[in-house]
């Protein structure tokens, strides 16, 4: 609000030649206070060795992740409730897939031994085992897609049974990210 000095008298220009009533400021007092020196890289060097930091602080993260299965972190492919369920589906039990690579070096043990008995079992063997290896895979494949579409219904459940049955050829403890659930728990 106005004083009544300062309605009663109309504002006129004020004399060049006249006083302003306050000192002239210092440079860096007009200019203000400092501007921070900008964040971006001054070059090609630094900007990379930004980069390499920010990547190796993300690996770090999903390391960690895979490791603790915090699903904020997980690589793409291992996101979502569909693929979370896939996981918990193929750790709470046993496959024959997961008994691949023990199995694979049985055989090749056997087969490099010098009776022919020996030899023909092991060829046997390796039939029994990928035979094994593709029914339980079936099986589980049948027995997941029922259990996807009963829990997630709306979801994407694109890769979800291919993602699994690749799981299933890892043993339990190579498995990233590690088992959240422990055998015969239901997922």
């Amino acid at each position: 609000m106005k004083s009544p000095e300062d309605r009663a008298e109309p504002r006129q220009p004020r004399d060049p030649q006249a006083p302003k009533g306050r000192p002239t400021p210092k440079r860096n007092e007009a200019r203000g206070p400092r501007r921070p020196m900008s964040s971006g890289p001054m070059t090609r060097k630094d900007a990379a060795k930004r980069q390499r930091e920010a990547r190796r602080a993300d690996a770090v993260k999903q390391r960690e992740a895979l490791a603790g299965g915090d699903e904020r972190y997980l690589p793409a492919r291992d996101k979502g409730p569909v693929r979370r369920l896939a996981r918990d589906f193929v750790d709470s039990r046993y496959s024959v897939a997961e008994f691949f690579l023990p199995l694979a070096v049985l055989i090749l043990v056997l087969s490099m031994l010098p009776s022919p008995q020996l030899r023909s079992i092991s060829l046997l063997l390796w039939l029994v085992v990928i035979i094994l290896i593709v029914l339980d895979s079936i099986g589980i494949a049948v027995r997941l897609k029922k259990k996807i579409a009963e829990r997630h219904p709306q979801e994407n459940r694109r890769g979800a049974v291919a993602y699994a049955l690749m799981r299933t050829l890892q043993m339990r403890r190579m498995r990233l990210p590690k088992p959240q659930v422990k055998r015969g728990e239901k997922p």
